[in-house]
């Protein structure tokens, strides 16, 4: 089912008595990359999927953004929802909100699942390349800059041997409003670095990586969460940055268990 919060297209599955989870998708996708998980936990689970704020089927406006106000729009979500300590489960930019959210009050979350992610804030360099971003959108296009962000988001043999999956994600990402993708950067952008927090997460909390993840790579990964007292690593064989449409019978298969293990 499909509500609207605040300006948000929110979708729920499965029976609310269950233990909520809140799956927070990643840039420039829209929440339907977590359609295999929720397929996969809805029975057992009260799943809970949007698209973030710009993207997909949420509101627009101006797309003057930031990652505080993504923030908040979680907490509006869990708020209005009436969501008693939800697991929180973000990829990439969804897991910048779910660190930031975790910082600003973890106590009303029960577990944590940091899907190919960071916690350090943009260097120079990065901020730069961002920019770089803002600026191709508006002179060459949503869909140039689309098609070379998105491909570098994959493992090259997911290019090949998944390819049918991969330009049905691509044609999703060409179909966002320019605005809202160039918020999203701005909003990115404007992130703070939650390195110093991560030694305070008390919570159960779960880290996977893609093996051929370029952007967030496995040390860099392994490295957040070591600093996470009791956390658990894994490594999701051929898959990219996008580990739950790559190889989604691996992500599933360790969600699952840390769930049955931690909660």
């Amino acid at each position: 089912m499909n509500i609207n919060i605040n300006g948000l297209s929110v979708n729920i599955f499965g029976d609310p008595k269950n233990h909520p989870i809140i799956f927070v998708h990643g840039f420039p996708y829209d929440y339907t990359m977590w359609e295999n998980q929720i397929e996969a936990l809805q029975r057992n689970y009260f799943c809970i999927a949007y698209d973030v704020r710009g993207l997909g089927g949420s509101f627009v406006g101006d797309g003057q953004f930031t990652m505080e106000f993504f923030v908040d729009d979680l907490f509006s979500i869990i708020k209005e929802l009436h969501l008693n300590k939800p697991v929180l489960c973000g990829l990439s930019m969804g897991g910048y909100i779910s660190l930031r959210a975790i910082e600003r009050d973890q106590n009303i979350f029960s577990a944590l699942i940091l899907c190919d992610t960071k916690a350090e804030a943009d260097d120079n360099a990065s901020k730069l390349k961002r920019a770089f971003g803002i600026n191709q959108i508006n002179t060459e296009g949503l869909i140039k800059f689309a098609d070379a962000f998105v491909t570098n988001c994959f493992a090259e043999d997911t290019l090949k041997e998944q390819e049918k999956m991969f330009l049905a994600t691509l044609y999703k990402s060409h179909k966002h409003n320019p605005t809202g993708v160039k918020g999203c950067i701005i909003a990115i952008m404007s992130r703070t670095d939650t390195t110093e927090s991560l030694s305070k997460i008390k919570i159960p909390t779960l880290v996977l990586c893609g093996s051929f993840d370029k952007l967030t790579p496995t040390t860099v990964m392994r490295s957040m969460a070591n600093k996470i007292q009791g956390s658990e690593f894994g490594i999701v064989p051929q898959a990219g940055h996008m580990t739950p449409l790559e190889n989604p019978e691996c992500v599933n298969d360790l969600i699952i268990g840390f769930l049955k293990r931690r909660l």
